[in-house]
């Protein structure tokens, strides 16, 4: 039982946030001391399930891949560029549609490639995101710019790269970036082949250039030895690195010339299906309005004008340990992001890796003191937190990274809700995609926590909205604790 103070003290020193004092100190006690822990995260959950039961509904209409990039892939323009983070531009208008939501400004604070925003354009709406990987922010600044500025003559000149390669003979040889992570990540003659293909790219114009560029980031995983496998990049045998026990084979790895020029060619078909390219985003005449903020949205959403949106539709990184800085490592060396460029954006994202040091959130905005409070209110989410510190304490967890993630996750999420309950408007949805998760056995209903929270910082539940088919666990889990679906959801919260 002593050691009950030191786990919660550890944790808000790590945090820096206000002393845990409205934590119900039984259930924590029990979480920490007693080796029934599990049962007791369980019985919490349950009680909390009920509460929810004319909440949680199940919605036929939302399949796996409508609810992924999947749908995307047949999709003109939304199938140029591989975002497995994504969801489908089908969910999007599903959604808009069935919450009678077709005016005003969409606000997406985790836009990755802005599906959301393209979306919401295509509903006649202005949109406005907030992106912090320059991956992202590249793939929407290319869109735009297919959108308002290319031209018939600019759609030629592409046509003209998928069949002649004149990269092929160009004597300018463009040096290509690397990570550590991602040295030794292509063939020698694929190296060679980017590096002519950037340096001929410079003889055409600005936005002949931006599409090239696009087009090469968009082929990078298919030409490497690599592929983007959740929490790292999975290296193939090929390569000469040794990554654990297990050989992986990926199969083809194409050519620079084949991959690059069936890009090309798909981006110039898309292009060339509609009379004007601003019918390939909104099936509105008028070109699509977005804005988009670079940064992280805990910095940027507290800039943002009061009550000034409609809707709020994003997907935030899920609590599930994967790092976007090194499955999308390969792209972000192409942009030029150096080794001490990639920690920064590492740390900056929202904690969902266990490389995420703790934020000091009072420091950052005082005004969070609410917010920061209504987690430390949330009995299920303590008990959590004070059963996974425990399990760390005793040397099972297989990476002790994971309490301070988790942590992190709920408590930076409380405040990017608090922040969002600010600038919408009165009774405007919010609109949002996530997964519950599982750690060491416990189950974290990510999606009774968050909008338990959300009941606290301004909003009404109205649905959550769960796939027919659940997520299954990883092969580490399942081994250890057993297989159990856990749901993956939509919310629909509304700004009271």
């Amino acid at each position: 039982m002593s050691a009950i103070p030191a786990i919660l003290q550890q944790l808000e020193a790590e945090a820096v946030l206000a002393p845990v004092v409205e934590v119900a100190a039984d259930t924590v006690v029990e979480a920490v001391g007693d080796p029934r822990a599990l049962d007791e995260i369980y019985k919490l959950n349950a009680e909390f399930e009920s509460r929810y039961k004319d909440k949680l509904r199940l919605e036929p209409a939302l399949s796996r891949p409508l609810v992924s990039f999947q749908a995307n892939k047949g999709r003109a323009v939304y199938r140029w560029y591989k975002y497995k983070e994504a969801f489908s531009a089908g969910l999007v208008e599903f959604l808009l549609n069935k919450y009678r939501v077709s005016g005003g400004v969409l606000l997406d604070p985790f836009a990755g490639i802005g599906t959301a925003l393209f979306g919401a354009g295509a509903f006649g709406m202005r949109a406005e995101g907030i992106e912090l990987l320059p991956i992202g922010q590249r793939v929407i600044a290319t869109k735009q710019l297919i959108d308002r500025a290319i031209t018939p003559d600019d759609i030629v000149t592409l046509a003209r790269w998928a069949k002649t390669c004149p990269w092929a003979n160009s004597a300018r040889l463009h040096p290509i970036n690397e990570l550590r992570i991602t040295k030794g990540a292509y063939p020698v003659a694929t190296v060679e082949a980017m590096g002519r293909y950037l340096g001929a790219l410079e003889q055409e114009n600005e936005h002949v250039q931006t599409v090239l560029l696009f087009a090469l980031l968009c082929v990078l995983e298919v030409i490497s030895f690599t592929r983007k496998d959740g929490q790292y990049l999975r290296w193939d045998y090929r390569s000469g690195r040794r990554q654990g026990k297990k050989i992986f084979d990926k199969g083809e790895i194409l050519t620079f010339d084949k991959a690059i020029c069936a890009k090309l060619e798909d981006i110039v078909t898309d292009l060339r299906a509609s009379d004007v390219p601003q019918d390939l985003f909104a099936e509105a005449q008028a070109q699509t309005d977005i804005i988009l903020h670079s940064g992280s949205c805990l910095e940027i959403l507290p800039k943002l004008s009061g009550e000034n949106y409609d809707c709020i539709m994003t997907s935030p990184p899920y609590c599930n340990r994967y790092d976007y800085t090194r499955t999308y490592a390969l792209e972000l060396a192409l942009l030029g992001v150096n080794e001490a460029g990639l920690v920064k954006l590492r740390q900056e994202m929202l904690s969902c890796t266990v490389e995420n040091r703790a934020k000091n959130l009072l420091e950052m905005n005082p005004n969070w003191q609410r917010a920061i409070a209504a987690a430390n209110r949330q009995s299920l989410l303590q008990t959590i937190l004070a059963y996974l510190e425990n399990q760390k304490q005793l040397d099972l967890l297989n990476n002790n990274g994971i309490p301070r993630m988790v942590r992190g996750y709920f408590y930076e999420m409380a405040c990017v809700m608090a922040e969002c309950a600010r600038v919408l408007k009165h009774n405007a949805p919010l609109i949002m995609v996530n997964d519950n998760v599982r750690y060491a056995g416990a189950s974290v209903s990510v999606d009774i926590i968050l909008s338990e929270l959300a009941r606290e910082l301004g909003f009404e539940v109205e649905n959550i909205l769960v796939l027919p088919n659940g997520k299954g666990n990883s092969s580490q889990q399942m081994g250890a604790h057993g297989r159990e679906a856990l749901r993956k959801c939509v919310y629909i919260w509304r700004k009271r």
